[in-house]
């Protein structure tokens, strides 16, 4: 049976009230919880983006979740800060840390003013970061030469046990590949969701599978989709732009026209809980092990406590 969790979305609502929607989370019967790790929402409308690493400790320390990060090492973060952010969490929060490890955006990466690389090359790059990360976070002094450089890097506070590093990816293609260095994968609901899945396993990756799902719920069908569009439309525009545009402003730009409508082909909007359960249930049976619901509104309690009093039940005793 797949486990559900609760995304903490850092572009829409602020850190301080975003640790409040995980305790509620927690509180409500979500079983874990993730988030990814940005310096910039995807539309100015989103207007939030807190530093995922010092929000992680909090929320760690604050309830009993098992919690997951999306980060791009290479550019924006050198690996060894990534190995030893990662590192320091695993050791004071022993077995409820991951990271799943992505070649990244430009409307984060491009902060440092280095020039934003071709998808080859920032794949080639995350593969060299995974390789320093893994061995700093199994003890080792690590030097490289590459397309990232590293000089005798070292982890002195370690954990017992290294945490997962998991492969992010949205393609068939993404997916085997990382199913060459990763301890799980983790994908976000689009109509290829289970082909992701799929060749992820049959390129022999191992380890849990999880999916982010995106959701607009509230009383009304009609509140439920006018918060979908007015908070996700931006995220309807896909790769290559979703990985190149640079600022929210360019997202923000080139959604002016998208549709209501539209934006159900990339969020599930309902305001049945019935339905989003039916939806939900089907990625367990695709074959997920973890399910981490992420509704798209800012205002969050609602949505959690709603969820936590009909959707969840159902779902983890069906």
């Amino acid at each position: 049976m797949a486990i559900y969790g609760f995304h903490a979305s850092h572009e829409q609502v602020s850190p301080s009230d975003l640790l409040d929607a995980v305790r509620l989370a927690d509180e409500a019967g979500f079983a874990m919880a993730m988030c990814s790790d940005h310096i910039a929402p995807w539309s100015a409308r989103q207007g939030e983006s807190g530093f995922a690493w010092s929000w992680l400790g909090a929320a760690l320390q604050a309830t009993t979740l098992r919690f997951g990060v999306v980060n791009a090492p290479g550019q924006r973060y050198h690996p060894a800060i990534v190995a030893q952010a990662i590192g320091t969490l695993a050791q004071m929060f022993p077995g409820r840390f991951w990271a799943a490890l992505g070649s990244g955006e430009a409307s984060n990466e491009h902060v440092t003013g280095d020039r934003w690389p071709r998808k080859e090359i920032r794949q080639q790059r995350l593969r060299e970061c995974v390789d320093v990360m893994r061995a700093l976070l199994n003890g080792e002094e690590v030097s490289h030469d590459g397309l990232v450089t590293v000089d005798r890097a070292r982890l002195w506070s370690l954990p017992a046990e290294p945490p997962k590093l998991v492969g992010a990816a949205v393609s068939v293609e993404t997916a085997k590949w990382v199913a060459e260095w990763a301890d799980g994968l983790i994908t976000v609901n689009s109509p290829h969701s289970k082909e992701v899945l799929d060749a992820y396993r049959e390129a022999g990756g191992r380890g849990p599978a999880a999916v982010q799902v995106h959701l607009s719920w509230a009383p009304t069908e009609e509140e439920a989709l006018a918060t979908a569009h007015d908070q996700w439309r931006s995220n309807v525009v896909g790769p290559p732009g979703s990985w190149d545009f640079d600022t929210p402003e360019m997202f923000d730009s080139v959604a002016r026209f998208v549709t209501p409508e539209e934006v159900r082909k990339s969020v599930f909007v309902s305001a049945d809980t019935a339905q989003h359960a039916e939806w939900l249930r089907g990625y367990a049976d695709a074959g997920f092990d973890e399910v981490y619901l992420h509704h798209v509104g800012k205002e969050q309690t609602r949505f959690i406590e709603t969820f936590g009093a009909k959707v969840l039940p159902e779902l983890t005793t069906g």
